[in-house]
């Protein structure tokens, strides 16, 4: 391990679990057989990613609008009933449990927000480096008091079945599949989709630290973010770092008309539907050490 990881906070460990997970969804994609595929198994896989079990409904529904925007930042109010479906959507996205998440997320927004960040919780770092430390390592904070998680949250019965569960759901997810349409079509819409996920999640999480363009300083902060155009698009909205930093509890991660975000859109009809209610926007919640620059900013990559 890296000793300039070392922090007094708590322990910067190899996790077996992400690592050995990770390359569980990897590996079997060297088997799926793409010439064997006719149009209709091209239907059915498009169907499965897109409409059905996939991204719509795992990343769009499951991770962002609700575990994201609903479980973390309570940027919305909603039924239990549809908590525990946001939640169960995200373990079918293969990213892991939701408990886990929740901690992390707390985690890298207290000590983002702070000037003393560990290196483990900073972007300053390469690409390569960042795949092995956000993919590989975890961080075990020596107390957890400290990052101020809602207890109705740590103790959840349905956030706790599925940390206890979530890789059981996900098998099972995936026996049933593969009764339902084979062993490729499986894979596809399984391990390619969730490595895909899994891989796409952590570079945009990175790139939105890096490069961009930002409207807001945050202030005694370590990280501001960054918002870029095309991976906001395809990552319903996640991609728009430094609104998100800006305005932490919106529910609205855009704040152009140029900047699209799926999840808003999600999020808007859900509400339109009465599923959600006390949507929070970005009217009035402009978060206290914000300050706007007075012009857009921009860091580019260096060549």
């Amino acid at each position: 391990m890296n000793k300039n990881l070392k922090t007094p906070f708590g322990k910067i460990q190899f996790s077996w679990i992400k690592t050995l997970w990770l390359y569980t969804m990897l590996f079997p994609i060297l088997f799926i057989d793409f010439s064997s595929l006719n149009t209709q198994d091209i239907f059915l896989n498009i169907l499965l990613l897109f409409l059905t079990v996939g991204i719509f409904l795992t990343v769009g529904i499951g991770h962002s609008v609700g575990l994201h925007r609903g479980v973390i930042h309570k940027s919305y109010k909603t039924s239990k009933a549809f908590r525990k479906i946001s939640l169960y959507l995200f373990v079918l996205t293969g990213l892991g449990s939701p408990l886990n998440w929740l901690k992390q997320h707390y985690f890298r927004d207290y000590w983002q927000n702070r000037n003393d960040c560990p290196r483990y919780f900073q972007y300053k770092h390469s690409l390569i480096t960042d795949y092995y430390w956000n993919l590989h390592l975890t961080f075990i904070p020596k107390d957890l008091s400290r990052y101020q998680i809602p207890k109705e949250d740590l103790n959840d019965s349905a956030i706790l079945w599925l940390h206890k569960t979530w890789q059981l759901q996900y098998i099972i997810f995936m026996i049933a599949l593969y009764l339902l349409v084979g062993f490729n079509s499986m894979l596809i819409a399984t391990c390619l989709r969730t490595s895909t996920i899994i891989l796409g999640h952590w570079y945009i999480g990175y790139a939105s630290h890096k490069y961009g363009y930002s409207r807001h300083k945050i202030k005694g902060a370590d990280e501001s973010g960054f918002n870029d155009v095309l991976l906001g698009l395809i990552s319903f909205g996640e991609g728009f770092h430094n609104n998100h930093h800006s305005y932490p509890t919106s529910a609205k991660f855009s704040s152009k008309w140029y900047e699209i975000d799926f999840g808003w859109m999600i999020t808007w009809l859900l509400r339109k539907f009465k599923i959600i209610t006390s949507v929070k926007t970005q009217k009035g919640n402009l978060k206290p050490t914000a300050i706007a620059y007075d012009f857009t900013n921009w860091k580019l990559p260096k060549l």
